[in-house]
């Protein structure tokens, strides 16, 4: 899953991670992530700055709540200086933007489960 409130991001890499063969859900609006009861995602892909929302607040729930705490979550940032509070937010990993397809699929196979 992807959430980030830029249309051409969500757009972008949307498509490219299902040209890569994952099954992809997006959202513009991060508060929806935090009630959540069902269709999980294998991982998502957060940006930290999101119109009225910090990714690292909704990371922090997450992690908190027993039905989603184990959902890897990599938090997405154009700013390089703040992976270090992305991380004490309970995130699994930080990626800074703009940033290579390359570098995103390495993220996304070091944090899922090839069934």
């Amino acid at each position: 899953m992807i959430a980030d409130d830029d249309p051409a991001i969500l757009d972008s890499v949307g498509l490219l991670l299902e040209f890569e063969g994952y099954e992809v859900q997006t959202t513009p609006d991060a508060t929806s992530l935090l009630t959540m009861e069902t269709g999980f995602p294998d991982l998502l892909l957060l940006d930290i700055w999101m119109s009225g929302t910090d990714g690292r607040d909704i990371c922090k729930y997450l992690k908190k709540q027993q039905l989603t705490s184990n959902i890897p979550i990599v938090l997405i940032s154009a700013s390089r200086e703040i992976e270090r509070s992305a991380m004490e937010a309970g995130a699994n990993d930080f990626l800074a933007k703009p940033f290579e397809l390359k570098d995103l699929l390495k993220k996304i196979e070091q944090h899922t489960l090839v069934v």
